[in-house]
């Protein structure tokens, strides 16, 4: 399991909740942009999004996000979700997605999610800040 998540320098780990499933008896699509979310607030950490925003009050805000489902996900299972950036630019970057299932040992879900950087005092967006996009080239080294 860890050649499938060895390009992602970020990998949280969740049990599969039995309340997640649906009618269907999988867990329910929705619940794959909540472990993304996950994966997305433990890699701003590593970034020390939340301080940067608190001293200049620029910080990420999600402006699109996608997910292609490969397998269905059923409780009991634990899976790893694993997440890195891409395409950086002056105001925003790519985050990709990969959830890989303990039990299966295979990629049940990938997706992106486009982050733009917004000043939440002017309400507007805006460049990301040097510290920011360092961060992001040590993590990705």
């Amino acid at each position: 399991m860890e050649e499938l998540l060895a390009e992602f320098p970020v990998v949280v780990e969740n049990p599969v909740i039995w309340g997640d499933m649906d009618a269907y008896q999988h867990v329910n699509n929705t619940v794959y942009f909540r472990y993304f979310e996950t994966a997305r607030i433990a890699y701003f950490d590593k970034l020390n999004f939340k301080e940067v925003k608190d001293e200049t009050g620029v910080g990420p805000i999600l402006a699109s996000t996608e997910c292609r489902f490969r397998i269905p996900l059923t409780h009991p299972d634990t899976v790893s979700i694993g997440v890195r950036v891409t395409d950086v630019k002056e105001d925003r970057f790519t985050m990709i997605y990969r959830v890989v299932s303990h039990q299966h040992q295979k990629v049940a879900a990938e997706g992106e999610g486009l982050i733009i950087a917004y000043d939440y005092n002017g309400l507007k967006k805006t460049s990301l800040p040097e510290t920011i996009t360092q961060a992001i080239k040590a993590l990705s080294k």
